[in-house]
C-alpha cells in the first residue's frame, strides 16, 4: 500500500475490547465448540495424508471364459415340420441326445426310398463304367492286332517285291540267252544257206535252220513279255504295300476313334458316378438331420419353437442350451480414458449382486465380500455402450468364487492401481486427471571409480 490516506491502518484492532466478544469467550459451551472445531480441523488435515489406493471401477455381468461354454442356441440345418419333442425346458441332456424330430417338406426329398434308389443308380453307373473300361481295353487289343496283321502283310508284300526283283533278273538272263540263241540260229542259217548255194548242203538242212531261227525269234517275244510281266509284278508289289498301309491306317484310325468315343463315355460316366455318389452321401446325411441332437451336454433353458406340425426354415433356432461345465468369468466395461492403464494380468476385485458386500474402494484390505480376479482379455474395439469390454477370470491365488453364481448375474469390479495420499487423490479428481497416468522414470547411473 502507498499509505496516501490518513485513514489507512496497518494493524487490525483487537476484538477483545468488545463486550460481546468477552461474554462469548467466557461461556463454557463455546469453548468446547471451539476445541471440537479445532480437533476436527486437525483430524481432517491428518486424514489428507492417509494412503489411498487408486482404482478403476466398472460394471458388468457374469459370463464364461471360453466361447464354447456360453449359452447357445441349437439350430435346424434343414427346413422341415415339427413332429415330436423329446425334451422339455429344464431337462439335462448329454451330447448327442435327441431333442426334436422333424419331417421333410421339400418335394425333392419326400421319396422314402430316395437313398436306396440313389444307391442303385450309383451301382448301375459303376457297372456301365466297368463296361466302358472293358470296351476300351478290347479296342486297344484290337488296335494291336490290326498293327500286327499290318506288319505281316507288309512283310508278305516285301517278300513279293524281292521275288519280283529276282524274277526280273531271271527273265533278263533268259532274254539274253534267247537273244544269243537267235544269234546262233541266224549264223547257222546263213552258213547253211551259203553251203547250199555252193552245193554242199541240201535244201532240207537250210529249211531246218530257218525253222530254228523262227522259233528262236518267237522265244525272244515270249521272253520279253515275261520280263515285262515281272516288272509289272514288281510295280504291283510296291503299290500293294501302299494299299496295305492305307487300308490298315484306316482300320486303326476307325478303331482308335471308337476307342476315344469309349474313353469319352467312360469319363462322362465317371463324372456321373461322382455326382450320384455325392447325391447319395448328401441324401444319407440329410436323413440324419431329421433328428436334431444336442451339440454338448447341458440344460435346456428355453424352447424357442413350440407345437407340433409347425414348419421351420433352415437356420431357425430351436432351443437354447446352457453347457453343464464351464469356467466362470466376468465381463466388465471401463471408460476409454482408463483403458491405457489396464493390461493383461492386472489384479481386480469383484463383487456380485445378491452377495453381502462392504466395499471401501480406497482401502481394499478392509473391504468385505469381494473376490480376487485378474484381467485375461481387453477389447480392441469400443462397445455399443461407449466403453471397452474387459474379461476377468478368477485369481487362483485367492479364494474361489461362489459356485452358486449364475450366468448373466450382475457384477461390479475395481482394478487396483497405485497407492497415493488422499490429498493427491482429491487434487486429481478436482483436476480431472486419470489415475496413475503420469509415471516417473528414474535412471540409475553407475559412476566409474
Amino acid at each position: 500500500m502507498l499509505n496516501i490516506s490518513d485513514n489507512n491502518k496497518t494493524q487490525l484492532q483487537s476484538l477483545d475490547k468488545y463486550k460481546t466478544i468477552q461474554n462469548l469467550s467466557n461461556k463454557v459451551p463455546y469453548k468446547i465448540l471451539n476445541r471440537i472445531i479445532t480437533l476436527i480441523s486437525i483430524l481432517g488435515f491428518a486424514i489428507l495424508f492417509l494412503p489411498w489406493t487408486q482404482n478403476i471401477s466398472g460394471t458388468g455381468a457374469v459370463t464364461t471364459l471360453k466361447p464354447n461354454q456360453r449359452p447357445q442356441s441349437i439350430q435346424s440345418v434343414i427346413s422341415g415340420r415339427l413332429e415330436k419333442w423329446y425334451v422339455q425346458e429344464g431337462d439335462f441332456v448329454n451330447k448327442g441326445d435327441t431333442i426334436l424330430y422333424i419331417s421333410e417338406i421339400k418335394e425333392d426329398y419326400m421319396d422314402p426310398n430316395l437313398v436306396e434308389n440313389t444307391k442303385n443308380q450309383v451301382n448301375a453307373k459303376k457297372q456301365s463304367l466297368e463296361s466302358y473300361g472293358f470296351k476300351v481295353t478290347t479296342l486297344s487289343n484290337q488296335i494291336q492286332s490290326i498293327k500286327n496283321e499290318q506288319k505281316l502283310k507288309i512283310e508278305q508284300a516285301q517278300n513279293k517285291i524281292k521275288q519280283s526283283v529276282l524274277k526280273i533278273k531271271s527273265d533278263s538272263i533268259d532274254l539274253v540267252a534267247v537273244k544269243t540263241t537267235v544269234k546262233i540260229a541266224n549264223t547257222q542259217y546263213n552258213r547253211s544257206l551259203q553251203l547250199n548255194n555252193e552245193g554242199l548242203k541240201p535244201l532240207s538242212d537250210v529249211e531246218e535252220k530257218r525253222l530254228k531261227l523262227q522259233e528262236a525269234d518267237a522265244k525272244i517275244i515270249t521272253q520279253e513279255n515275261k520280263l515285262l510281266t515281272s516288272k509289272n509284278e514288281y510295280i504291283n508289289s510296291k503299290v500293294e504295300i501302299n494299299r496295305i498301309n492305307a487300308e490298315y491306317a484306316e482300320k486303326i484310325a476307325k478303331t482308335q476313334s471308337d476307342q476315344y468315343t469309349a474313353l469319352s463315355n467312360q469319363f462322362d460316366t465317371e463324372a456321373q458316378v461322382s455326382k450320384l455318389e455325392n447325391q447319395y452321401v448328401n441324401y444319407s446325411i440329410r436323413n440324419g438331420l431329421y433328428y436334431i441332437k444336442a451339440a454338448q451336454s447341458g440344460y435346456i433353458n428355453r424352447a424357442l419353437q413350440s407345437g407340433i406340425g409347425e414348419t421351420i426354415k433352415e437356420g431357425t433356432p430351436i432351443v437354447t442350451i446352457m453347457p453343464a461345465e464351464y469356467d466362470i468369468a466376468v465381463e466388465t466395461y471401463v471408460n476409454p480414458i482408463d483403458l491405457p492403464l489396464l493390461s493383461t494380468g492386472t489384479k481386480v476385485r469383484v463383487w456380485f449382486d445378491g452377495w453381502p458386500t462392504i466395499v471401501f474402494s480406497g482401502w481394499p484390505d478392509i473391504s468385505y465380500g469381494t473376490f480376487g480376479g485378474k484381467i485375461v482379455a481387453i477389447g480392441n474395439f469400443i462397445s455399443p455402450n461407449g466403453r471397452y469390454r474387459v474379461l476377468i477370470a478368477p485369481d487362483q491365488s485367492e479364494a474361489k468364487w461362489p459356485k452358486q453364481l449364475s450366468i448373466g448375474s450382475g457384477a461390479q469390479t475395481i482394478a487396483l492401481l497405485k497407492t497415493v495420499p488422499i490429498w493427491f487423490e482429491v487434487w486429481r479428481n478436482l483436476n480431472g486427471f486419470p489415475p496413475n497416468y503420469y509415471t516417473t522414470t528414474t535412471t540409475e547411473t553407475n559412476p566409474k571409480k
